[in-house]
């Protein structure tokens, strides 16, 4: 009796290690709109990898690609409410939380990933990560979406004036109805899970994205003209909800920011490296890519001003001039 006893109660005693060791893992789930296989999901993938070698396993990340758990709006929402853990997307979305986050949707912002990467790893793209604190959300980094191009099915775009009556889905926030509108083109905000059914349905005859991101959703399907306008350079924000933040030990928030860091230097490389293959496979699938000559993007960037105007007075006077500041003191 007394041997059966202490068998039962050193299964307990095991049972209970695995338990409290079980308690102790803490899951991260970590989302975005794009496939698996786009530099943004291998951005994720090697944040995960990282994380749970520097935790010893304490933290593990989940990777949700391809919208599997809503679209972005929804994941704002769960990531605020603290039911959802963290997320990369388009810093331009969280122009709804916070006005300024506009200006990185700007056309022809910037000139080139390099220029980016100065500006948001900088203090600007820093305090702008701070802004988004008392909204519910934490700033961690930045990854790159890319240089945006514009495509459709009907016609190849090879003069301002081609553009003129598609109709184009958008990210849904003002500055991108607007620069599509003042290219006489008729904008169509639709979540990114949406758009490939939409394109196939001729819903909506073009979208605009990077190559990857063109690639990785397969859009070169249900579109046939690309033309390379690179009229919008998107950073990603990587966020985590600010009660999770707030959940972590001072030791689990280093590894996590740690993390990041590591993971937006691999991110940016493999994003770039792809670029230039991909547009290649592009083509060799059948889409015919064309290119605006310079006298065609100088009419585009005309076009852009009056949108640039409109909404630099409703991002805010201060934050256009720090972009500003800082954009001219790289170029000297």
């Amino acid at each position: 009796m007394k041997r059966l006893v202490l068998k039962t109660l050193a299964a307990a005693l095991c049972f209970g290690a695995i338990g409290l060791a079980q308690a102790q893992t803490k899951t991260l789930k970590f989302v975005n709109q794009n496939a698996k296989g786009h530099p943004i999901v291998m951005g994720m993938e090697k944040f995960a990898e990282i994380v749970e070698a520097k935790s010893g396993g304490k933290l593990k990340v989940q990777v949700f690609p391809g919208g599997a758990l809503g679209s972005d709006q929804a994941n704002v929402s769960a990531l605020q409410g603290g039911t959802l853990e963290m997320a990369s997307m388009n810093s331009g979305i969280f122009a709804s939380l916070v006005k300024d986050f506009a200006i990185y949707d700007f056309p022809f912002l910037f000139a080139s990933p390099a220029e980016a990467d100065t500006v948001v790893d900088g203090s600007f793209g820093r305090s702008m990560h701070a802004k988004l604190e008392e909204k519910g959300l934490v700033g961690l980094g930045y990854y790159e979406l890319g240089f945006r191009h514009i495509t459709n099915s009907k016609r190849p775009l090879t003069k301002v004036e081609d553009i003129a009556g598609l109709k184009l889905r958008v990210i849904p926030n003002p500055i991108n109805v607007d620069w599509v509108s003042a290219l006489g083109a008729n904008p169509t905000p639709l979540p990114f899970p949406e758009l490939y059914a939409a394109l196939e349905q001729k819903a909506v005859d073009g979208q605009e994205n990077p190559v990857a991101t063109i690639n990785g959703a397969k859009l070169y399907e249900v579109q046939k003209h690309l033309a390379l306008t690179y009229h919008q350079y998107n950073p990603q924000s990587v966020v985590i909800s600010k009660k999770v933040w707030d959940g972590l030990s001072a030791d689990e928030r280093k590894v996590v920011q740690d993390a990041v860091s590591e993971s937006v230097k691999y991110q940016r490389e493999q994003s770039r490296a792809m670029a230039g293959s991909l547009l290649d496979s592009l083509k060799k699938g059948g889409m015919q890519v064309t290119e605006f000559p310079a006298a065609e993007v100088a009419k585009l960037r005309e076009k852009m001003k009056p949108v640039i105007a409109k909404h630099s007075a409703s991002v805010g006077d201060a934050t256009v001039s720090a972009m500003m500041a800082e954009l001219a003191r790289i170029r000297k």
